[in-house]
């Protein structure tokens, strides 16, 4: 998944292949409080029903959970709470534009390390109809049978 040998992953939204065709993906950062970038370094976190919103011109993940840290005292942070993300104003442009087309939404792929940092890659999928997964299914298995007869 990553292409770079400074990123590491942190979790990856391995539903969003099945559910949705991805049709552009952004890098953005994220603002986060200290128990959060601690409970990320012991990779507790899932992405599986979060989604993001354009709220004002700023865009915000919602649904994304973000364990408590074992060691945070009084001061740990709420798992479910909303995040904002960090884009540029031309790419905030873009993900508006695109998710004011009919069908389209935002949704991220996976959370990841780069240069010390927490960044989120955010993706504009449409989603798919359930004879778009069967054929999916279909091809993955078309293919483990071709490396089978390989093999």
């Amino acid at each position: 998944m990553s292409e770079n040998p400074e990123e590491k992953n942190i979790t990856v939204n391995r539903k969003a292949q099945h559910e949705y065709f991805i049709l552009n993906k952004y890098e953005a950062g994220i603002i986060l409080v200290g128990t959060e970038v601690k409970a990320l370094r012991q990779n507790r976190a899932n992405l599986v029903d979060s989604y993001a919103v354009l709220i004002n011109d700023e865009v915000w993940l919602l649904d994304a959970n973000i364990s408590v840290y074992d060691q945070g005292s009084y001061n740990n942070h709420d798992p479910l709470r909303k995040r904002k993300l960090l884009l540029n104003k031309s790419e905030i442009r873009k993900l508006k534009k695109a998710v004011s087309e009919k069908g389209n939404t935002l949704i991220p792929l996976r959370l990841y390390f780069k240069s010390g940092k927490v960044k989120v890659e955010l993706a504009v999928a449409s989603g798919k109809k359930q004879y778009d997964k069967r054929e999916d299914i279909a091809k993955r298995d078309l293919k483990r049978e071709l490396q089978r007869s390989i093999k």
